[in-house]
């Protein structure tokens, strides 16, 4: 990198079900002057915003950074499924880092209605629900919405190929509540048992309910600026950006018959190896981590794409407590997408906001004692995966 690029401010709203929450500009523009109040600095000081939201017309990123003034910055509307809020906070980063900017502002939101994952979001002209309904006839998998068909039918290959316990993806869920229990900005707070978890009715096996993200409703902000920006603001010791990469589909996602390789496994990998190159760093360094948790199953497979745990080794880590507090890693301190809430344009935001609470000591009763390297992993099917990197010196 070039550039120092510096996380000054973050700012997000308690997530909330469909058809409870206040429409997506007004809780954009509320995560948005969290954010500047955060950084301690003006909407007048943000030069350029990038707004990521994947349900909504072609400039509601436009209509939800007004909330915060009318200055005739650019904005930039970003959509990239899942990975939308990562994919936006990449192109800020570009931003300062290339000098094309001082400081700017990256916005995500979703304003979801319920079902909007469900079976009849399918579109055929889609090549990813082609690639889901080529498997239910080929394999005869049910009619399961078809982003749980190719999660759960990556979680069967890997238990096909491990022989790995069903208990297994439960006891990740189990975790996900018992850390979400602490964040008041979680949708889901009640505790769970993995007998619980796996009498929840079945989805897709061997997912059950509550081993699935919700649609949900919310917005993440983060103030993005340079060295000289924070020097002239008084910031001192900021949490910072020191890797960040961004990968999508490799041949390999489609030519190798694989449901793991299909649902991202190779984007993880190579994206968190660049990303480790970069910094200097490698897995033992860190010390907390936002991942991807759509699904249970992808949070296994996650563990050994990011090199927590060596591959074919996730289940050992899962039940050896590696994963929470006390372990080697705590994985999702939020309570991730299962329990926190999934509002697909905000969820990269949120991330970063829960790590940067992380690296100032700031994250209260789940605080990870003593955190100075977070690592953020966001994927999208369609497809692209965005890892981050953060360090506070």
């Amino acid at each position: 990198m070039t550039r120092r690029v510096n996380v000054i401010g973050v700012g997000m709203v308690p997530f909330a079900k469909p058809g409870r929450s206040e429409e997506y500009n007004i809780m954009a523009g509320k995560a948005g002057m969290i954010a500047l109040k955060d950084a301690g600095i003006a909407y007048d000081d943000v030069e350029q915003a990038y707004a990521g939201y994947v349900y909504g017309d072609s400039t509601c990123g436009h209509r939800a950074v007004y909330e915060l003034g009318l200055t005739g910055i650019p904005v930039f509307n970003v959509n990239s499924n899942c990975s939308t809020g990562s994919s936006a906070l990449f192109l800020g980063r570009q931003a300062i880092e290339g000098g094309f900017a001082e400081c700017v502002l990256v916005v995500g939101f979703e304003q979801m209605e319920r079902g909007a994952l469900g079976s009849k979001w399918t579109d055929r002209t889609n090549p990813l629900d082609q690639h889901a309904s080529l498997m239910s006839e080929v394999q005869g998998f049910t009619q399961a919405p078809p982003a749980a068909q190719m999660f759960g039918g990556a979680g069967r290959e890997y238990r096909w190929k491990h022989g790995t316990k069903r208990e297994t993806f439960a006891k990740i869920s189990e975790k996900a509540r018992s850390h979400a229990s602490k964040n008041p900005y979680a949708l889901f707070r009640e505790q769970l048992s993995v007998e619980e978890i796996l009498a929840s009715p079945e989805v897709f096996d061997p997912l059950t309910r509550y081993q699935c993200c919700p649609p949900t409703c919310g917005a993440a902000a983060a103030i993005l600026c340079s060295d000289d920006f924070a020097k002239k603001n008084g910031i001192s010791n900021p949490v910072y950006i020191a890797a960040q990469s961004m990968t999508t589909d490799y041949r390999s996602s489609f030519d190798e018959a694989s449901m793991i390789k299909m649902v991202g496994y190779d984007m993880t990998k190579n994206a968190a190896q660049e990303v480790y190159e970069q910094a200097g760093l490698g897995p033992k360094d860190i010390d907390v981590v936002e991942l991807h948790d759509c699904f249970t199953a992808n949070e296994l497979l996650t563990y050994e794409g990011l090199g927590l745990c060596e591959e074919g080794t996730a289940e050992k880590f899962i039940w050896d407590g590696d994963n929470t507090y006390g372990g080697r890693f705590v994985t999702n301190p939020s309570g991730g997408l299962l329990s926190k809430g999934h509002p697909l344009g905000a969820t990269g935001l949120a991330q970063c906001t829960e790590l940067v609470w992380h690296l100032r000591g700031q994250a209260e009763d789940r605080q990870v004692e003593g955190a100075q390297v977070a690592l953020q992993h966001n994927l999208g099917l369609g497809g692209a995966c965005v890892v981050t990197m953060y360090r506070r010196d």
